[in-house]
């Protein structure tokens, strides 16, 4: 079963887009982008992403797309 990634449209100002492009390759990810994920805000403060429905956030979006790495390879072992 793939990983399913969620980013806010509103959320690219932090670059959050372009790691998206690049997670889109991912194997093991189905990469959705909205309009908005009722984060109330939190695309305005942080750069964020849902994985598998969880969010998942760091202070720039290099940082994000390394812990949204770190979380695939986390739910992947979780799931043997």
């Amino acid at each position: 079963m793939k990983i399913i990634l969620e980013f806010c449209a509103n959320n690219a100002h932090f670059g959050t887009d372009e790691i998206m492009k690049r997670l889109e390759q991912h194997p093991d990810c189905e990469v959705y982008e909205y309009g908005c994920l009722t984060g109330c805000g939190m695309c305005y403060m942080t750069p964020y992403a849902l994985v598998n429905g969880e969010t998942v956030e760091a202070e720039t979006a290099s940082a994000l797309y390394d812990a949204i790495i770190r979380r695939i390879a986390d739910v992947k072992s979780d799931n043997g």
